[in-house]
C-alpha cells in the first residue's frame, strides 16, 4: 500500500499562523510594498456628484461624475481618491480594470492605516 501523501497541510496550517495587521483592516486594502497599498474599487460612474459610499470587505464603493467613456472616469476617479487621501494625483495610478467597473488603484507613499482612516472618514455621511 502506497503512503498517502502530504502536501496541502503544511500551507493552511502557515496561513493560520501568519496573523498580521493586515488583518484589521477590509480585504479591499492590501499592502504591496511598506509604503505602497492596492485598493479595490466598484466604480459607479455617471453619477452627480464624486463620493465613497461604502467601504466593505469586497471594495469600495465609488460615485464617479464622470461619464465612462474615453477614460473620463478614470481619470476623474483617479483625481477623486488623491483628493480624499491627501496626496498627490502623481501618487495615484490605476493597477488594473481600465474599462472594467472593478478596479484596483495603487497608492504611493501612505500606509496601510492612513489609507483606511482616510476612506472610512470620507464615507461617513455628514
Amino acid at each position: 500500500m502506497a503512503p498517502t501523501k502530504k502536501g496541502k497541510k503544511t500551507k493552511s496550517a502557515a496561513e493560520s499562523t501568519t496573523v498580521t495587521e493586515s488583518s484589521i483592516f477590509p480585504a479591499c486594502l492590501r499592502l504591496l510594498t511598506p509604503s505602497s497599498v492596492a485598493i479595490t474599487i466598484h466604480a459607479k460612474p455617471g453619477s452627480k456628484a464624486a463620493s465613497i459610499t461604502d467601504v466593505s470587505d469586497e471594495a469600495v464603493g465609488v460615485q464617479i461624475d464622470a461619464p465612462a467613456r474615453d477614460g473620463e472616469a478614470n481619470a476623474a476617479l483617479l483625481e477623486f481618491i488623491s483628493s480624499v487621501l491627501g496626496v498627490k494625483r502623481r501618487q495615484v495610478s490605476l493597477g488594473s480594470g481600465s474599462k472594467s467597473r472593478d478596479k484596483v488603484v495603487i497608492v504611493e507613499d501612505m500606509t496601510q492605516q492612513s489609507v483606511f482612516q482616510a476612506l472610512s472618514q470620507a464615507s461617513k455621511p455628514t
